[in-house]
């Protein structure tokens, strides 16, 4: 059997901090922020969250930083990434985070008002998809 290598992450939720554009000396865009996804859990359970680091490079970065805000739906594609360093006690410390290859919006122009779904992933225009209403079963193709 071949060796199989996958590493993709869907993510779905809400920014939880203040978004700051930052470029790198080379002059290349980076944004690192976090998200807020909500638990599954019982009626009776108080909800949990779990907080996931994101950083976004170049257009994505971009986009997030022009058309996203802190309380924003946001999903996330990406890569599970952990980095590793020695701090100064001598500790090897990681950290993973999401290496965010795409961000698309979640919520709708009526629920944001902001008009945002005029806009694809990375920022350029791209027309509404148009659907019509079916109204009986017998209208469904299958």
């Amino acid at each position: 059997m071949a060796n199989l290598n996958l590493n993709k992450v869907i993510l779905g939720g809400r920014i939880s901090n203040d978004l700051e554009l930052k470029q790198t000396t080379s002059g290349i865009s980076v944004i690192t922020f976090s998200i807020a996804i909500n638990r599954r859990g019982s009626k009776d359970e108080q909800q949990k969250a779990d907080f996931i680091e994101i950083k976004a490079w170049r257009q994505t970065a971009e986009f997030v930083s022009r058309y996203f805000r802190k309380g924003s739906s946001i999903c996330i594609v990406g890569e599970l990434q952990t980095d590793s360093w020695t701090d100064q006690q001598g500790q090897k410390r990681y950290k993973t985070y999401v290496n965010a290859s795409e961000a698309m919006f979640v919520d709708s122009k009526s629920d944001d008002g902001a008009g945002q779904n005029d806009y694809n992933a990375y920022g350029s225009a791209a027309p509404a998809p148009q659907f019509e209403d079916i109204k009986e079963d017998e209208d469904l193709p299958f």
